[in-house]
């Protein structure tokens, strides 16, 4: 028995040396691939090849490596757009590079202050002599807009262009919520915060239905006047308001009939299409040729970008991103969580930066986390560092709390800005519970015990409470403003009220001050910043990536073409489909799990994403009993 029982201690010792060998061996090799510095692809020359799969942003997301492993489909591709100017600004300039291709057929757009930006830098490329070409099975507005730069813009045969115009209805859930009992608790300030009416209304109030009419005519007439200097003979009139006689003048062929608009130069399937641009820049050597990007000499965008890296060369200017829905915690890249970018700014405050440029592309969000920021920024001033502010596609209500910290602040025509107004949301249950035969009582000490109860209703001091809440922190918003942009908190008020305006209207009513994108906003904090003539570079502030976030994103992501192609109207109005669907879901998700006081322009998001534009932020939401059971309701209206 002795005997039997030392035989197994060893063999369990035995078993208990291997389980560690095999543990030591697999974390030896995790490190490994963690560790592994890939060789950088070699610089082809001929083409640069941009295959934009996905969207333009202003900062790549870090994804969340569990919601990655549950995830059904691979994440949406994003690009950010200083990655794609750079490329082609370089590209211009070098003399490796004889064309530029951009292959659009799986483009889902990013907002017309970076599809301008993409625009100018082709545009560059094409003054240095450098043809450039684009491709794709169908064209929508936002790709309409980069092809009409090129020099050759093909389409496949059975595809055609589509132009819509920024636009469309938005979901109200007054309706769906009187059915089942639920109440919508609503404070704001601003008679134009239209990001609660959803909640409050069947339909548009006639105050939220002027403004975005206001911006949408805005935003369509720059699109229009940008595809007029691009392509003075091409015209979308036909097609935006008479699809039927568009349709008939080309008889019946879209692609035709996108030729004959002068959206498109040559119609022809992929094959012709890369045959063409083998006999410009040359055919592939020593590659498979039934590989479809393997027909003619190209470099791809990412070699590209480790081949010629963003210039170190001088003193250097921090630029600091504030990118998504601005929320309280540690969220982010791609949601700006307060304390994140906070203390972002304080880890670099001295660091010897000569000055800081904010970059703003945010809907808002959090009011606490936006005034977070906002004084993290203010060190800076504090230790008379030039701040200046530079806006992207949005910068509105909390984007807009965050730029008031600068001393100078930039905005484009397209931007969209102001939306100064705050709101809260809450919702309670009582009608719904009182119809199942349930009922609430008890015993309070004082008025406000037990609130605000969400199961038996609110009571009439909480409800004071709430709005009074939100009032102060509207009062706290037009101090702000007001001693930012020298103003009385009435002024500010006036242009307030939740309103929003677009960049060259701000600048009007004194809430920007220049118009420019985020090179003229470098060029202007380097001066400010005693610079002269000097060289510089803009360093961006960012944390550490994690290795094992990043080797699980790249493992699990969508090799770069792998994804259907929109390839006519139909595909583009599933792929509408499915994103008015994510957009509804997001916006119960948000009234249900809204943290805090809110300075949110939801109408941006809604706008600035317009038929192909890429997914709207999130609002901060909770994922508990409440969000579950609207998300249900949801799913069954």
């Amino acid at each position: 028995m002795q005997f039997a029982s030392k035989v197994w201690k060893l063999l369990v010792g035995i078993k208990d040396a291997l389980v560690l060998l095999l543990l030591v061996g697999f974390f030896t090799v995790l490190f490994g691939a963690l560790s592994l510095r890939p060789t950088p692809a070699k610089v082809e020359g001929g083409a640069l090849l941009l295959q934009l799969d996905g969207v333009l942003v202003e900062e790549k997301s870090t994804p969340d490596p569990f919601q990655l492993l549950l995830a059904q489909q691979a994440p949406v591709g994003e690009y950010p757009v200083r990655d794609v100017v750079r490329a082609l600004e370089s590209a211009a300039k070098d003399e490796r590079i004889t064309a530029v291709v951009l292959d659009l057929s799986r483009f889902l757009g990013g907002g017309q202050v970076h599809e301008r930006a993409v625009a100018a830098a082709i545009d560059e490329v094409r003054a240095a002599r450098k043809p450039v070409l684009t491709f794709a099975n169908a064209y929508a507005d936002d790709g309409v807009m980069l092809a009409a730069h090129a020099s050759e813009v093909w389409v496949d045969p059975m595809g055609a262009t589509f132009v819509s115009g920024p636009g469309g209805n938005h979901l109200f859930y007054k309706n769906l919520f009187d059915r089942f009992g639920v109440k919508a608790h609503v404070y704001r300030v601003g008679t134009y915060k239209s990001a609660v009416e959803p909640y409050l209304r069947a339909d548009m109030s006639e105050a939220a239905r002027a403004n975005y009419e206001d911006i949408y005519e805005a935003l369509w007439d720059g699109w229009k006047a940008d595809l007029a200097k691009a392509r003075p003979k091409a015209s979308v009139a036909q097609m935006t308001q008479d699809p039927a006689a568009w349709i008939a003048a080309g008889k019946g062929d879209l692609a035709d009939a996108s030729k004959a608009a002068g959206l498109v130069d040559r119609i022809g399937d992929k094959t012709e299409f890369e045959q063409r641009v083998a006999k410009i820049v040359g055919e592939a050597k020593g590659t498979d040729k039934a590989d479809h990007a393997a027909r003619y000499r190209h470099t791809a965008l990412g070699t590209w970008l480790t081949a010629n890296p963003a210039p170190t060369k001088g003193e250097a200017i921090g630029v600091v991103t504030v990118a998504g829905t601005i929320v309280d915690g540690d969220a982010g890249p791609g949601t700006a969580g307060g304390d994140r970018i906070a203390r972002l700014l304080d880890d670099n405050l001295d660091k010897g930066f000569k000055a800081l440029v904010v970059r703003v592309d945010s809907p808002g969000g959090s009011a606490m986390a936006s005034e977070r920021i906002r004084r993290a920024i203010l060190r800076y001033r504090a230790k008379k560092i030039p701040v200046v502010i530079s806006m992207g596609n949005l910068a509105a209500s909390g984007g807009y709390w965050v730029s008031t910290a600068g001393e100078r602040i930039f905005a484009e025509p397209d931007t969209l800005t102001g939306s100064i107004g705050v709101f809260a949301v809450v919702t309670s249950f009582e009608k719904t519970l009182a119809d199942l035969g349930i009922t609430s009582d008890g015993v309070k000490t004082t008025p406000l015990s037990g609130e605000p109860d969400i199961l038996g209703g609110f009571s009439p001091e909480v409800e004071a409470l709430l709005q009074g809440s939100v009032e102060s922190t509207y009062a706290k918003f037009l101090g702000v403003a007001g001693k930012a942009r020298d103003m009385s908190p009435e002024a500010v008020d006036a242009v307030g009220q939740g309103r929003v305006w677009t960049g060259r209207e701000a600048m009007e009513r004194g809430l920007v001050d220049e118009m420019g994108g985020l090179d003229a906003a470098l060029a202007y904090a380097a001066k400010k910043g005693g610079l002269g003539n000097e060289p510089w570079h803009a360093q961006y502030l960012a944390e550490p990536v994690d290795p094992f976030d990043s080797l699980l994103a790249q493992v699990l992501a969508r090799p770069s073409g792998e994804e259907a192609a929109i390839s006519d109207y139909a595909a583009l109005a599933a792929r509408v489909h499915a994103r008015r669907m994510e957009q509804a879901g997001r916006a119960v998700q948000a009234l249900a799990g809204t943290s805090g006081i809110q300075a949110y322009c939801l109408s941006c998001t809604a706008v600035d994403g317009a038929l192909s534009g890429p997914p709207g932020p999130t609002l901060t939401a909770g994922s508990g009993g409440l969000g579950s059971w609207l998300r249900i309701l949801t799913a069954g209206s």
